[in-house]
């Protein structure tokens, strides 16, 4: 039998979902352009996704790695709740995720590419990631933004690290998308973080490039269905669930934002990620009391993924 992916409005528990996991959705008639709002089954159901429509400037090759991607991403991903929240009607906005598996570099972008119709969100990611097979492939596509401030492990792969660094900042980089209408995608953790129990305190990146160009952020919870190991650790070849958000408006905006107004504005944002991912944010029981630094200078304020 099909194990089949629904998509419905937040899903308080992953488990309360047990009794909606089997059984078929039938596939979507097909479409000459993208959907500028959901209609019908969700494009992630085995069989679905292949007919969802791509945008015509797609090529035929792309087309298919788009949908190998997407599906290879539902071996694993349960349900995208909320997934209308990422359609290009709604650019641009900034996503913010936590970080508990480097598949999620992965699946995030290539599951958002085919909901968006081939309009990438372009993720901040390690140029690390590049080096595995066929990722590369991914963040060529899907627009993605290098970060090459983290040395790789094993360390002899940093004499590959050259061919990625560019003179613009990733920042910069980032910037431009959203000044151009587009939306971007990081992990305001950092780091990779396999700790069932809290988030990590997290950088202000997200927040102040929101204040500055007036721009919502899109919190998205990724959930592992298993529970935790015996030493508090998340398994990371659980069950996903994917849970988007409402999005987030900055009330304060400008150019000229104050450090305290950035740090409200990221700690409003990781409460909101905690709630949805259902990992407690340590954080917010105490006010920082850092400045915040330039974010490419690989301190606190840093964009890296």
């Amino acid at each position: 039998m099909t194990k089949r992916v629904e998509v419905v409005g937040l899903v308080p528990n992953p488990s309360d979902r047990a009794d909606d996991r089997h059984g078929h959705i039938p596939m979507p008639p097909r479409q000459t352009h993208p959907p500028s709002s959901p209609a019908g089954p969700p494009p992630f159901a085995p069989g679905a996704l292949w007919r969802w429509p791509l945008a015509r400037d797609v090529s035929w090759t792309d087309r298919q790695l788009i949908r190998v991607f997407a599906r290879l991403a539902l071996t694993q991903v349960v349900t995208v709740d909320g997934w209308e929240r990422l359609l290009p009607s709604h650019d641009p906005f900034i996503l913010i995720a936590n970080h508990s598996s480097r598949r999620e570099a992965l699946y995030l972008p290539a599951l958002f590419l085919l909901v968006r119709s081939g309009k990438p969100i372009r993720f901040l990611a390690d140029w690390n990631y590049r080096l595995y097979p066929g990722v590369g492939y991914l963040y060529d596509h899907s627009g993605a933004i290098t970060v090459t401030r983290k040395p790789a492990r094993p360390r002899w792969l940093n004499r590959f690290k050259q061919r990625y660094q560019t003179a613009r900042s990733p920042l910069d980089v980032a910037r431009d998308t959203l000044l151009q209408g587009g939306s971007v995608g990081l992990y305001p953790e950092g780091t990779v973080n396999r700790s069932a129990l809290r988030l990590l305190r997290g950088r202000y990146g997200a927040a102040r490039l929101s204040l500055e160009l007036e721009v919502p952020l899109l919190p998205v919870g990724l959930r592992f269905g298993a529970g935790q190991s015996a030493n508090g650790l998340i398994d990371s070849n659980a069950p996903l669930y994917i849970l988007v958000g409402e999005p987030l408006h900055p009330t304060v905006a400008g150019a000229l934002v104050s450090p305290r107004q950035v740090r409200d504005w990221h700690r409003e944002a990781m409460i909101a990620l905690s709630a949805l991912c259902d990992k407690p944010w340590l954080a917010q029981e105490s006010s920082p009391t850092e400045p915040v630094h330039d974010p490419d200078k690989g301190v606190r304020g840093g964009l890296a993924c």
